[in-house]
This record gives C-alpha cells, sequence and structure tokens, in this order.
C-alpha cells in the first residue's frame, strides 16, 4: 500500500538508531565514570584535608566506528598539575594519585620542584607503579603510599639517538673503557651531553630530598636512582626505598584502588586476564 513504510525504510531507522546508540553510550559512560571519580576524589579532600591530584597514564577512549574522539592524559597534564598545585592553599596538603611510565624530563622536573615548594603536606600515592619521571616526582612528597607490591624505577636519563635511547651512565662507560681515541665523533658528543644530562639528574635529586634527608642518605638514593645502576625499567620496591631512608608506607586506602576501577584500560577484543571475583570470608558460628 502506498504511504506504508518498506523493508528499505526500516533498515534506515535500525541504523540510524544504531548509530545514535553508538554514539551516545560511550559519552553517557565516561560521564558516568567522571561523575564516580569526583564523588571518591571529594570524600578523600574531605578526609584528608589535601588537594586530590591525579596522574593516571590509561589509554581511556571513546569511539566511533574504531576512530578515537577523545585520548586522555598527554603532554598537557603537567600544565594542569601545575595550576592545580598553584591554586591550592599553603595551609593545604596534597595528595597526588600516580599510574605512570613516567614522560618527558621537563615536565616531570617541573612538578616535583612545584610539589617541592608548597608549604603544605605533600602525599604521593602509587597504587601500582610510578616509573621514571613518575619516581622524581615522587621523591619531592612528604610521604609516599605505595600498595605492598607497588613499585617505582630508576631516574638514570636517558639521550636519545637515532636508533633510540640510551642510558647516559652507559654512554659515559663506554667512552671511558674503550678511551676517547677508539670512539667516534658523534659517540663523544652523546657522552659530553649524557654527562651534563646526568650532573643535571643528581642537582635535582639533591633539591629534591634536602632538608628531608641527611647527605649521606642523599648520596645513597643518588647511587642507586641516579648512576646507572640498575636498568632503567627495573622495579624498586616500597622494602629497598624504606633503606634507603625514604618515608615509605605500605598502606592504601581502599578509596584509592576504587577510584583507580573507574580509569578502565580501552577494552581489548580478547581479555588477557580473567579470574572469578573472590567471595568474602563468612565466619560461622
Amino acid at each position: 500500500m502506498d504511504g506504508m513504510p518498506g523493508f528499505t525504510d526500516f533498515l534506515w531507522f535500525f541504523f540510524i538508531v544504531w548509530i545514535f546508540v553508538s554514539f551516545m553510550y560511550p559519552q553517557l559512560r565516561y560521564s558516568s565514570l567522571r561523575n564516580a571519580r569526583i564523588s571518591i576524589i571529594r570524600s578523600l579532600e574531605e578526609f584528608y584535608n589535601s588537594k586530590v591530584i591525579t596522574l593516571i597514564h590509561r589509554h581511556e577512549r571513546i569511539t566511533l566506528f574504531g576512530i578515537p574522539l577523545y585520548k586522555f592524559i598527554d603532554i598537557e597534564d603537567s600544565e594542569e598539575i601545575l595550576r592545580a598545585i598553584r591554586t591550592t592553599p599553603a595551609d593545604k596538603g596534597i595528595m597526588l594519585i600516580m599510574h605512570t611510565p613516567g614522560g618527558l624530563m621537563l615536565a616531570a622536573s617541573q612538578i616535583a620542584l612545584a610539589l617541592k615548594r608548597h608549604p603544605g603536606k605533600k602525599i604521593v600515592v602509587v597504587p601500582h607503579y610510578a616509573m621514571s619521571g613518575g619516581t622524581l616526582i615522587a621523591l619531592a612528597a612528604d610521604e609516599i603510599w605505595m600498595d605492598p607490591d607497588a613499585v617505582l624505577g630508576p631516574v638514570d636519563p636517558q639521550i636519545s639517538t637515532q636508533t633510540g635511547s640510551l642510558p647516559a651512565p652507559s654512554i659515559i662507560k663506554v667512552v671511558k673503557e674503550k678511551g676517547v681515541e677508539k670512539v667516534s665523533d658523534e659517540t663523544l658528543v652523546l657522552a659530553d651531553i649524557a654527562e651534563k644530562a646526568l650532573n643535571q639528574t643528581k642537582d635535582l635529586v639533591k633539591k629534591l630530598l634536602e632538608n628531608k634527608l641527611p647527605q649521606d642518605k642523599i648520596e645513597l638514593v643518588i647511587d642507586k636512582l641516579v648512576m646507572g645502576r640498575y636498568t632503567h625499567d627495573w622495579p624498586i620496591t616500597a622494602e629497598e626505598l624504606k633503606e634507603l631512608g625514604l618515608n615509605v608506607k605500605t598502606e592504601i586506602p581502599p578509596a584509592i584502588y576504587k577510584l583507580m576501577s573507574l580509569y578502565p584500560q580501552e577494552a581489548a577484543r580478547r581479555p588477557a586476564v580473567e579470574y572469578l571475583p573472590t567471595v568474602p570470608h563468612r565466619t560461622q558460628k
């Protein structure tokens, strides 16, 4: 009959509905996650009388046809953190929650120094890991709260080359062992840059730890974390950090773990890890 919708009309209708749902569901999901995060952050701020800042380096995307529309945690994070620190009252503490593999030395240094300068109490919380630049920032805190299985990492500077990044201590070591006359001019230039980077990092770590640790302990931290004793991705545990004299606590409030669960990774096609949730054990009377 004329005027009755045909099969093609139904196809177009369902296609339009599918487009609408595919676009709106991620938006609604993101809004729900963000509201849940804000609720937990607000409760943490009230309980600890501190400004709570998160630095979570996870890729969280809202996609349409597989094309990323949003991507969070980028180079602009350092500007946001500096702004948050700058606007925090002097009589209020700062709690920085970090989950990061590191990043640019410039950004990490700016954050660390700004955190160090803040007159209130500074707490860095590491639920899982904070490597490289994340560790540098953690050194600026008065207290480092870590999960018992969480780790920090070395802060030895990495020098960019045409073939990738090389650790500054290793470049210097190669030149010393082979001799200046047996290496190329390019390697000598790299060694010069590496030595400068190493000295700069040592000075920065000293500045971050001054008035918190005695000089011998500061030198011990530099030897362990800066001078290339470990590979750059080596995990350093809370126990090792305590032995260095750092103020590390291995207790994290449950709300922090809940907050971390609200920063999900981008969904994978096939989960790499699966397990059944543990049912809380109840003692029978």
